[in-house]
Order: C-alpha cells, then structure tokens, then sequence
C-alpha cells in the first residue's frame, strides 16, 4: 500500500514528506522531482516569498544509486525563510517578547477555528501549519508517485481553466497540456494565449484594488487503463478517492470529475458517452472507445480507460492586502484581521499541487491492482492486464 505523509511549518527550518509503498526498482530523476518543485512556485500573481525560497528535494532515505529500494522514502525541503524565523519560532521556550503573534483571526484561513480548538492565545502555530506552503511536501511525494506511473505508461498533467471572470471556452488536447507543462517561463498555465492574457489582466486588475482572485484548475490522467477503482465499496471508488485527495488542498471548495457540474443541468441523452468499438487494435489499452469523455474518464467509481479529468475550484487566497474585519484574541475588540505576506492568485501553482495528489492516489490504486515488489515484477503484472482486456 501505498502511504504518505508530511511534516513542517510555513517558518520552520524545514518541511518533510514520507512515502512508503513504492516499488523497487522505480528510476529517481532527482532533476524531475526538483523541477517539479519550481513549477509549484510559478505563476503571474505570486507572492515575496517565492522571491526567498528556491525548494530543492533533499531525499534521506529509500533511494540508493538513482532507484528506489523498496523502502520508505524521506525527502527534505529546506526552508531558506528559517533565518528569520529562528528566534520566532524556537524549539525550545527562547525569548517569549520575540514570539511574533497573530493578534486577529484572517477570514477565510484556518486561524480563528484552529486556535479554539487547541487553545492557542493567537493564530501563529494554526497559520504555520494550515499554511499552503505545507504542499510543497506533497509536491515532492508526488514526483515520485509520477516517476512510478511512467513505468506502467500513466502520466499526470494539470493546466489553467479560469481565473476570476475569465475561462478558456474550449477542450484542451493532451499536446496542448504537456507543451503549457513543459514551459520555462511560467505565466497562468493556460494553454490558449489569448485567453492566458486575459487572464493576467483579470490578475492585475485584482492587484490594483488589494485583493485576490481564485479559480479553476484542471487536472488529467493520460494513458490509464480501464479498471482502477471499484464500485464494490463506498470508500474504494476512484472519483470519491480523487475528490478527497484534491479537496484535502488548501484553497479547494470543490471538485468536479469530467463535466459533471454541467451534468447536473443536462437530460441524460446529452451527457452519457456513447460507447464505440475499433475493429483494429491501437496503442490504447482497449479497442473500447468513446467520441466524448463528459464522465472524465471514471464510470460506477471504475476508470474506463479514457483520459481521467478533474477540476479543482480555488477561492481566492483569504489573506488580503487590505484587511478584513476581525476580533482581537486578547481584548475581543473589533479589528482588521492580520496580515502575513501573501499571493494575489495561485491557480497554477495550485493545479501542480492537485497534480501530486492525484499522482499518489492514481499510483496507490495501480500498486493495489497490479501488486509486486519490484518494478519488474509489477510491469509484468501490468501487461498481462492488458493482453486480458484487449481480448475483448
């Protein structure tokens, strides 16, 4: 099975990630992962401390001699910010006058919410914690997971669909993600200039006034075969495991799998892919096709061996430049909510952090299915599969 978890505050001297499940023999392109890492931090609208942090993975354990050994793997992710926070944020008691507190709650974050439900005086330790800086640890596991994928054919992609008013009003191809993906010089990750531009107006509009904008990204899983997930069980099926793992992301208010908000205000005649078959076979895993994905590539909680889509919907980021009302935790006097440097938009960065945690439920799913202890042993595993449902 395969688990992982992460450790470390926004401030801290450094952030963790812990992923065990992984097979042996996965090739580890440290240069991947790393990149992987930068593109977390791009995109029109971020904030000063990306002018600060340049996250590098520093993997400890379960990877020797570029692969992996089967064994849990730890990566490190230093925070270059912790110089000045060390006498802020000491492990031991240090210098309580040196304690930078969050005197009034933020709307929106977890700050008020977190500090009644640990007894804190003030949000401090809540925001370092809650903080989105926390996904870059999931970033990091979730190169790996990507890394795992690609031995089996699978790989992972996300881009840009709205930011504010503006959406891209057409269906992305896979060529067209992977080129915005492939990008050195990140903008809004959309892959329609036109619309891109529009975009980075919305985004400036929004800065002039102080405040943030949110979004919607789009994730899709290319080359999965039909049979990842179960319907046999509430808590096995694919959408429900993807809708958790992308709503666990900071900033997330809702999830789509393929068109199914539109879904919901459509007749059935409009929204239920047709089902066709080749006579010759393909590259696909099935001769099984469809002219349209409207169900995102998952029926009954089962992949159906069409691209798996999903959309993640961003609100806007809750800390503002421009402050609104709070309370203050000592005196319960009305404020304006703290501020701590922050972004102004984030949706790029955000459907790279989906990216990993789809990754990771995607690869759990494959190890589960096709079992082994070894790459080797997994891939074999994995074509005989193929030949099965080919046969149909």
């Amino acid at each position: 099975m395969i688990r992982f978890s992460t450790a470390g505050e926004s401030h801290g001297e450094a952030l963790t990630a812990l992923l065990s499940g992984l097979p042996a023999g996965v090739p580890v392109d440290l240069g991947f992962v790393n990149r992987e890492l930068w593109r977390r931090q791009q995109g029109y609208g971020r904030g000063g401390r990306m002018k600060i942090e340049t996250d590098k993975a520093h993997i400890l354990s379960g990877v020797r001699h570029g692969q992996t050994i089967g064994s849990p793997i730890a990566i490190e992710i230093v925070n270059r910010d912790w110089k000045n926070w060390e006498e802020k944020l000491p492990v031991e008691a240090g210098d309580p006058a040196k304690h930078q507190a969050v005197a009034s709650p933020r709307p929106g974050h977890a700050d008020l919410a977190g500090a009644l439900k640990y007894n804190f005086p003030d949000a401090r330790y809540v925001l370092e914690r809650a903080s989105a800086r926390e996904s870059t640890s999931r970033v990091a596991a979730g190169a790996l997971a990507k890394l795992f994928l690609r031995t089996l054919g699978i790989e992972v992609l996300s881009h840009v669909i709205r930011v504010g008013r503006v959406e891209l009003e057409r269906q992305a191809t896979w060529e067209e993600i992977v080129a915005v993906a492939a990008k050195d010089e990140v903008l809004l990750s959309c892959v329609d200039p036109a619309t891109e531009a529009r975009m980075k107006e919305e985004v400036e509009e929004v800065s002039r006034t102080g405040d943030t904008v949110g979004g919607v990204f789009e994730v899709v899983v290319h080359g999965a075969p039909a049979g990842l997930g179960t319907y046999a069980n509430w808590d096995e099926r694919l959408d429900g495991l993807l809708a958790w793992s992308v709503m666990s992301l900071q900033a997330v208010k809702a999830v789509e799998i393929g068109r199914g908000v539109t879904a919901a205000e459509s007749l059935g005649s409009k929204v239920h892919d047709p089902i066709q078959y080749a006579s010759e076979e393909s590259s696909r895993p099935t001769r099984f096709t469809r002219p349209q994905n409207n169900a995102g590539g998952i029926e009954g909680g089962v992949s159906n061996g069409e691209d798996i889509v999903v959309r993640g919907y961003l609100k806007p980021i809750s800390t503002l430049r421009r402050p609104l009302e709070s309370v203050r935790f000592d005196t319960r006097e009305a404020t304006s909510a703290s501020y701590e440097r922050s972004d102004i938009c984030v949706v790029p960065a955000a459907g790279v952090a989906a990216e990993a945690m789809v990754a990771i439920t995607v690869a759990g799913l494959a190890q589960q299915k096709f079992g082994g202890d070894s790459v080797g042993e997994m891939q074999r595993n994995f074509r005989g599969y193929i030949d099965q449902i080919r046969k149909y």
